[in-house]
This record gives C-alpha cells, sequence and structure tokens, in this order.
C-alpha cells in the first residue's frame, strides 16, 4: 500500500498470537514450539478430554488445533503432555496488551480472546512515520524479544479485512504479517475458497452457498444482495458486504451488553445422582452469590441448565424462573434452583450442570413482603458479609460449608481452576 494511501485511510491491525498456550509452556521449558511435539492437556483426565493447544511443529504433522486427546498421534518420539496453567496463560495475556499499550491508545485496542487483539493503527502511522507493515513489524518483534512468544499480524481497511489478511496471507508470510486494503479486494479477497476459509462462515453456510452456485469470495461479492438477504436474512447483507470488503465496525465503540448476566457451569467427572447434582448445584450458588455481592447486584431471574449423561437417552434441559423480587441471598436463591430442578429433572445419571442470573440490578431498598422473616434475613446479610471477607482476603476454600467434605462435592477442585482448568 503506497504511503499516502495509507495515511489518508483507517488501518487495523489483527495480532493473534501462535499456538498460544503450547508456545507459552515451551517457552517455559526453554524450548522451541516450532520443533517441540507438546500438546496441553490434563493427563488426570479421562482420553476423551480436550487438548486445548499443540505446537506449531505438531500441527505440521497434520493434527488439528483442537482434538480429544485419544485422537492424538501415538507414534511421536518424546510427546510432551503439558497440564493447562491457566494463571500463568492470563499473565502472558496481560503482558502482551500492556506491549500494545506501548505503542497504541487503550481506546484503539479491542481484546477479542486471550490470544488475539485488534488495534486501530490509523492515528499513529504519521506520528512514527512508518508503514503500517513496518509498524507491525516492531509490535511483533518487541513481542518475541519480551516473552519469547511468536505473534501473527493481519492488516486492512477494517476488522474484517485484517482478520481474513492475517488467516490467508499472514500465517504464510516470512515475518507473519499479511496485508489486504480496500483497493486490493478483488486481488486478494475474491479468489479465496473454500468459503470456510473467511471468518464468519462456517461448514453449514458452507454447504447451502454451494448449493446456489457461491463457491468463491467473487462469487459472493456478485451474488444479488437481495437473494442473500431473502436465503440468510441479515446475515445475508452482512455476507455481501463483506465479500466486498465493507465492514463498518469501530473498535472505539466498546459493546456493552444491555442486560448483563453472570454465569456457572461444569462438566462433572463422573455420573452424578439427584442428589449428588444438587449440592454441586448449592455450592455453585454460593459462589454466583459471592460474585453478586462483590458486583453490588441483585437478580430477579434465575436459570437452570441439566444436561444427562452420554449413556441416556435424553439430552436434558434449559429452564429459567422469575423471582418476586430482586436478591443476592443464598438461601433465596437456591430455594428457586431447587424449585426448578425437582420440577423438571429426571431420574438419569447426571453429567452437565450450568446455573445463571440475569435481569440485574442495584436496588436502593429492600421490597417489602408479608412473608419475609426480616430478622433472619438481616442475620444472613450479616453472615453472608463476614464469609465474603474472609473469602476475599484468604481465598475459597480457607472457609466452606461441611457439605464440601462429601465425595460428591466439587467446590475445592473448582476453586483452584480457571476456566475449568487448572490454575
Amino acid at each position: 500500500m503506497e504511503e499516502n494511501l495509507y495515511l489518508k485511510n483507517k488501518v487495523i491491525a489483527v495480532i493473534d498470537m501462535k499456538s498460544f498456550y503450547s508456545s507459552v509452556e515451551c517457552v517455559e521449558r526453554g524450548l522451541d514450539p516450532f520443533f517441540t511435539p507438546l500438546a496441553v492437556t490434563d493427563l488426570s483426565r479421562k482420553d476423551a478430554s480436550i487438548v486445548l493447544s499443540v505446537t506449531p511443529y505438531l500441527k505440521s504433522l497434520g493434527v488439528p488445533s483442537v482434538c480429544r486427546r485419544r485422537d492424538l498421534p501415538k507414534d511421536i518420539k518424546d510427546m510432551i503432555y503439558a497440564t493447562p496453567r491457566m494463571e500463568l496463560y492470563v499473565k502472558k495475556s496481560a503482558e502482551i496488551v500492556s506491549i500494545f499499550l506501548d505503542f497504541v491508545g487503550l481506546d484503539d485496542v479491542h481484546t477479542y480472546s486471550i490470544d488475539e487483539s485488534f488495534l486501530d493503527l490509523t492515528p499513529y502511522l504519521k506520528l512514527y512515520k512508518c508503514s503500517p507493515y513496518e509498524l507491525a513489524r516492531r509490535i511483533l518483534k518487541r513481542i518475541k524479544d519480551q516473552t519469547g512468544l511468536t505473534a501473527t499480524c493481519g492488516l486492512g481497511s477494517n476488522m474484517f479485512l485484517a482478520k481474513v489478511a492475517d488467516d490467508i496471507y499472514g500465517k504464510k508470510d516470512p515475518n507473519f504479517i499479511g496485508e489486504i486494503y480496500s483497493n486490493e479486494i478483488k486481488e486478494k479477497l475474491w479468489p479465496i475458497k473454500p468459503l470456510n476459509k473467511i471468518w464468519g462462515i462456517s461448514t453449514g453456510y458452507l454447504t447451502r452457498l454451494n448449493r446456489i452456485g457461491i463457491y468463491s469470495v467473487k462469487d459472493l461479492a456478485t451474488y444479488p444482495k437481495e437473494k442473500l438477504i431473502k436465503l440468510f436474512g441479515v446475515l445475508g447483507e452482512e455476507l455481501h458486504n463483506h465479500a466486498n470488503g465493507i465492514d463498518e465496525t469501530n473498535i472505539r465503540e466498546k459493546y456493552i451488553p444491555v442486560n448483563k448476566t453472570i454465569s456457572n457451569g461444569q462438566v462433572l467427572m463422573k455420573d452424578y445422582t439427584k442428589k449428588g447434582a444438587l449440592l454441586v448445584l448449592k455450592e455453585m450458588n454460593d459462589d454466583l452469590c459471592f460474585r453478586l455481592r462483590e458486583i453490588g447486584k441483585k437478580t430477579n431471574v434465575i436459570h437452570l441448565a441439566v444436561g444427562y449423561s452420554l449413556t441416556s437417552d435424553d439430552v436434558g434441559y434449559s429452564h429459567e424462573l422469575s423471582l418476586s423480587y430482586p436478591t443476592n441471598n443464598n438461601k433465596e436463591i437456591y430455594e428457586g434452583i431447587k424449585y426448578l430442578f425437582n420440577k423438571y429433572t429426571l431420574d438419569k445419571p447426571i453429567r452437565r450442570l450450568g446455573i445463571s442470573f440475569s435481569h440485574l440490578s442495584s436496588p436502593s431498598f429492600d421490597q417489602l413482603d408479608l412473608f419475609k422473616d426480616y430478622n433472619e434475613l438481616d442475620k444472613d446479610e450479616r453472615l453472608y458479609d463476614y464469609i465474603d471477607l474472609i473469602q476475599e482476603k484468604y481465598g475459597k476454600n480457607k472457609l466452606l460449608k461441611l457439605d464440601s467434605k462429601k465425595e460428591d462435592s466439587t467446590i475445592k477442585e473448582r476453586h483452584n481452576q480457571i476456566g475449568g482448568h487448572r490454575r
């Protein structure tokens, strides 16, 4: 892209950490991820457990990025199985974001996931007096020098083009940087096929598009927009716009949910009876109520999801219940969860549990109710305040209910995890 063009037009970068978890594990061991057979997976779990990440070396042998441990090749010499360390990965991610902030302002960074971020480079090219490609090289070099990790980068006139530039061209470039600007749509975007190489197009949509004779991005871009909208609704217009390099997303317009929800879910490590599942739900509810009070909110709607074991002929269910008034009281909310559970749960082995609280609010007063025991609620509130204080200061496992000693309890293990995996 010529200098006068990139100084006048928007330039967005997407920076993606290459095989993030497995690369972090290699760097921690002084190994090169491009020559090391390493998979991030928990050997204490069953063979069907997910492999969170494999090194570029394993990918070069045809191993998919995400698979189950039983599907890993059995004939690879010196294979390393690294137990997930989520706390370490979160710290590394924060360190990488801090590097971005050495180059651009906070408003011009959008963290898309733990290993991928979008940066608006537009205001900084004149400041640094360099091309987008050169600025991207500087950022990737700083990441490599400071953390030992390799990143890829896509540059484009908007977030969509930047993402495609990274996926299609950046990962193959000697410097791991790809570019697609608005004046290069026909040359670099339109020839791409199959369509599921493009960000946001799944295999299901690929099949549907193929049925109407659309195989490449050019086919999609030149197909009548009205027909796409008729076939795919709102997505049809988005597909047409993206195929023509149009994406009006603004990094600075941060998404704020209108109705925030907090949730807690887990896949159980064995089949649970209804009694055992209720114990786990009670523990999950206690943790979620702690979070409610931590953010100064109360909930008016509770949601319960229960999934049965694969051996069952029933998948499970999902139901919600509106409460009479907003609350963050553990006992009151658990009564609602228990009501849903007893009403809808079949006598089948249970393997998945999930609860969520929505319609969150910050009421400045309690709604009066003739059936409330306000003395009891006041005692509960003071008790929860003390428990919250102790757990916040010394750790959640420092003060637990006696139920945590029971065989079916999962609370101690969960408190030592991040995102369902070991810290």
